[in-house]
């Protein structure tokens, strides 16, 4: 069995972890600042230790990692869920709006009685 090395590059360890589909993408992140290592940017040849904090901003999400192992190579995605522990914190509830009020195409502009029930729908209290 062998040992793992004391540090890896970061592009390397975001793409074994999986967090990037290829190694270019994680090397185009990082060099985009869009990777951190312990709240600082990082670059990719930056090396990376168990134990330290990795932000990684891909697709339109920021996500918190800790490294809990290193990899150079790509594995599975169980050897890939291994390498890390989410720090993420949970999302804040989704607030439910109304359904919004649908008429017929064509069917022209709501009447006063229309409005009124349009606006008791939507919870807009009447003058």
């Amino acid at each position: 069995m062998s040992e793992s090395p004391p540090s890896v590059r970061i592009d390397a360890w975001v793409w074994a972890a999986r967090l990037a589909k290829t190694r270019s993408q994680a090397t185009a992140a990082c060099k985009a600042g869009h990777v951190q290592v312990n709240d600082g940017s990082a670059k990719p040849a930056q090396a990376v230790r168990i134990g330290d904090v990795v932000r990684v901003r891909l697709h339109d999400s920021e996500r918190l990692y800790r490294v809990a192992g290193l990899a150079t190579r790509r594995g599975s995605a169980a050897e890939a869920a291994r390498l890390f522990e989410d720090l993420t914190p949970p999302a804040p509830p989704r607030v439910e709006r109304p359904a919004a009020v649908l008429r017929e195409r064509g069917a022209g502009r709501p009447t006063k009685r229309d409005r009124r029930e349009i606006d008791r729908l939507r919870g807009r209290a009447l003058p």
